[in-house]
């Protein structure tokens, strides 16, 4: 897993689509479902890490690019 599409793809198999207009809450509402689906035990360990490690990066690069 490396990029954000394929995290889109990952909740999809499980019935969550995720679009606000807004990029960043977009981010977020991802990560708290990465969140609940590691705590189901639906995804594994690995997924749940670099899922959280890829929402973490593209939330900072917005933010950054907010604050220019």
């Amino acid at each position: 897993m490396k990029t954000i599409y394929e995290i889109q793809q990952i909740l999809k198999r499980y019935g969550t689509f995720i679009y606000t207009g807004d990029r960043i809450g977009d981010l977020e509402l991802m990560e708290m479902e990465i969140d609940e689906l590691y705590q189901m035990k639906f995804i594994n360990t690995h997924d749940f890490q670099m899922a959280k490690l890829i929402l973490k990066r593209e939330k900072n690069s917005l933010l950054a690019k907010r604050e220019e």
